[in-house]
C-alpha cells in the first residue's frame, strides 16, 4: 500500500529543497518525491501523514560506532589524558565485567539512541559482532558490523587469522537484508603486519567490507615513526619485538595490503598530503569523528581537506565511551565549527557550510559504507530510509533555510520519526521495535557491574591484547 509523508520542507538530498512537499512510500522503497499537491493528486487513496513545520530528509549515517560499548558512557573520563590507559581500562571492563547478554543490551541501547536521533544506518566495529548484529536487527536499523581482529604478535598471525575466519563463517547466519558483516583489523599498533596481509587477502577474496582505525593519535604516530611510547613499551613488556617502519600509518597500511581492500579508515587525524593522496588513489574512505578526537585530545582531522580532495567521507560518533552521545547533527555542527575555527583559515575551510555537512551526514556516509546505490537520497527506487525533524522549536525560529537550521540550530532531540526500509522504528517519542523500559532497567544493572572495583580487576587481569 502506498503511503504519503508530508512536511513543510522535503530535502531529497543535501542540495535540493521542496517546500510543501511529500514523499510516497510503497513497501520498502521510495516511489515518488514532489510537491504535496502533485503526490496527493497522483495517489488519491494513499493515507497521508503530515509532520507540519518539519523537514523530511534521508536518514543520517553513523559511519563509525562501537555500540557494544554504550554501557561505558562516562566510565572512562579520568583516563582520557592517557590513551593507552583509556584503552586498557575499557578492554578489561568489556572482557571481564560484561556477559554476552550485557553486550547485547549495551549494543541494543546504543541502537535505540541512534534511532531516536535519526540514524538509519551504522558502521559498527565490534569484538562481539553477533551481539551487535542482533541488536541492530532487533531495533530495525541498517548497517555493517565489522568483526574486529587483534594480535600484535607476528608469531600468532595465522592463529589469530584462523579465529577471525571462523567468526566470519559463524556470523553469516546473522546477516539480513539490512545488516551485513565486515571485518576490522583493529589498528596498526594492535595487529601485526603478517596478520594485516592475511586479513586483506581474505577481505578481497570474500568481498568483505573492511574498516580499520588509522592515524588516530600522537601515540600511534610515535609508535610507527620512532618505535617509542606506550604502545611500544607494552609490546616490549610482553616480549614482542617491534621495529618501527619509520613511515606513517597510512603508508604502512598501503605497504601491507590493507588499502587494496578500499577500506573505511576511522579518524585519520595524523595525516599529511601524501597520506591523503594515497587514500584517494586507493579509493579508501574516511569516517570523520571530530568529537571523539577532540575529547581524547588527539587533535583535529583535516575535514576541509578531505572534502577539497574529493575523498569519500562520512561522520562517525565513535563509541559513547569517548563521545558520550550519538547525535549526528551535533557531530556535523562540531565538524564544521572546529574546521572553521582553525587558525589561518584557508579557502577549503571557508567553503564549509550546512549543505556540505548534510551531504556528509547522508550520502557521504552511504558512500563510506558502500551503500550509495541503496540510500543516502530520497529518489525513486531508493530504500525508504528517511527521517522527519521538527523545525518549530524556540531554538529554530525564525527559519530562513532548513539546511542551516538543521546543522546549526538542531539536535537529535528534534527528530520526530525514523524510518528504515519503509518501516517506522521511532515515532511519537518511542522506539517501536523493542522494549525500551526493559532495556533501560538492564542498562542500570550493567552500570553496577561495570563500575565494581576496577582496581581489583586491574591487578588480577592479564594485559589486554592491544
Amino acid at each position: 500500500m502506498t503511503k504519503l509523508y508530508t512536511a513543510r520542507w522535503i530535502l531529497p538530498d543535501a542540495s535540493s529543497l521542496i517546500e510543501s512537499g511529500a514523499v510516497a512510500i510503497e513497501a520498502s522503497q521510495v516511489i515518488a518525491v514532489g510537491s504535496r499537491d502533485e503526490l496527493v493528486s497522483q495517489f488519491p487513496k494513499a493515507p497521508v501523514r503530515d509532520f507540519g513545520e518539519a523537514a523530511i530528509l534521508p536518514g543520517f549515517v553513523n559511519a563509525h560506532s562501537h555500540l557494544e560499548l554504550t554501557a561505558m558512557r562516562g566510565y572512562l573520563e579520568c583516563e582520557e589524558a592517557d590513551f593507552f590507559s583509556w584503552l586498557r581500562k575499557l578492554t578489561i571492563a568489556r572482557l571481564e565485567r560484561m556477559t554476552p547478554d550485557d553486550l547485547y543490551v549495551s549494543a541494543a541501547w546504543g541502537a535505540i539512541e541512534a534511532a531516536r536521533a535519526g540514524v538509519t544506518c551504522v558502521g559498527d566495529a565490534s569484538d562481539a559482532a553477533s551481539t551487535s548484529m542482533r541488536a541492530l536487527s532487533d531495533v530495525g536499523l541498517r548497517g555493517i558490523v565489522y568483526q574486529e581482529s587483534f594480535g600484535p604478535n607476528p608469531n600468532e598471525a595465522h592463529e589469530n587469522f584462523d579465529k577471525l575466519r571462523e567468526k566470519v563463517a559463524h556470523l553469516r547466519e546473522y546477516e539480513t537484508d539490512l545488516v551485513n558483516i565486515g571485518i576490522s583489523p583493529h589498528a596498526p599498533y594492535s595487529v601485526s603486519a603478517p596478520q594485516l596481509e592475511l586479513i586483506a587477502e581474505f577481505a578481497i577474496a570474500e568481498k568483505l567490507p573492511l574498516m580499520m582505525h588509522a592515524a588516530e593519535s600522537e601515540a600511534e604516530s610515535l609508535f610507527m615513526q620512532e618505535g617509542h611510547g606506550a604502545f611500544a613499551e607494552n609490546l616490549a613488556q610482553r616480549g614482542i619485538e617491534w621495529r618501527a617502519p619509520g613511515i606513517s600509518s597510512i603508508q604502512y597500511l598501503a605497504r601491507h595490503g590493507i588499502l587494496q581492500t578500499r577500506p573505511l579508515l576511522a579518524h585519520c587525524v595524523r595525516v599529511d598530503d601524501a597520506d591523503l593522496e594515497t587514500i584517494k588513489g586507493a579509493g579508501a574512505k574516511i569516517a570523520h569523528c571530530p568529537k571523539s578526537n577532540a575529547k581524547l585530545g588527539h587533535g583535529r582531522a583535516p575535514f576541509a581537506v578531505f572534502i577539497e580532495k574529493g575523498i569519500k567521507v562520512g561522520f562517525g560518533s565513535d563509541s559513547v565511551a569517548s563521545n558520550n552521545t550519538c547525535d549526528m547533527l551535533e557531530e556535523a555542527r562540531f565538524a564544521i565549527l572546529m574546521a572553521r575555527g582553525t587558525v589561518g583559515v584557508n579557502g577549503a575551510v571557508q567553503k564549509l557550510n550546512a549543505e556540505i555537512a548534510l551531504e556528509a551526514l547522508t550520502m557521504g556516509g552511504a558512500r563510506a559504507l558502500g551503500f550509495e546505490t541503496r540510500m543516502g537520497a530520497l529518489v525513486e527506487g531508493a530504500q525508504a530510509d528517511m527521517i522527519a525533524v521538527a523545525l518549530n522549536g524556540a531554538h529554530q525560529v525564525p527559519l530562513y533555510d532548513p539546511r542551516t537550521a538543521l546543522i546549526f540550530s538542531s539536535s537529535g532531540r528534534d527528530v520526530l520519526m525514523t524510518m528504515v526500509a519503509g518501516k517506522e522504528v521511532f515515532s511519537e517519542g518511542r522506539v517501536l521495535t523493542v522494549d525500551e523500559d526493559r532495556l533501560r532497567a538492564r542498562m542500570k544493572e550493567i552500570l553496577k557491574t561495570v563500575t565494581s572495583d576496577w582496581q581489583e580487576s586491574k591487578v588480577q587481569s592479564p594485559k589486554p591484547n592491544i
